[in-house]
């Protein structure tokens, strides 16, 4: 496990608290953030790419 599939599990965890924090406080653009967050942090612990190798791709898309 290398130090991009850790950090990876970690922005899942920050992630899943600022969706539940947004629907708690009904703050969508909280709610959208963590949802952003949770999914890159999946990507990341998947295939192991930075935040930035992974942003990259998903403008190309």
């Amino acid at each position: 496990m290398n130090k991009d599939t850790n950090e990876g599990t970690w922005k899942q965890i920050k992630g899943e608290f600022k969706e539940t924090y947004g629907e708690i406080t009904n703050d969508e653009s909280a709610e959208a953030e963590g949802k952003k967050d949770k999914l890159f942090g999946q990507i990341q612990e998947k295939y192991g790419k930075t935040k930035d190798e992974i942003a990259e791709a998903v403008k190309s898309w």
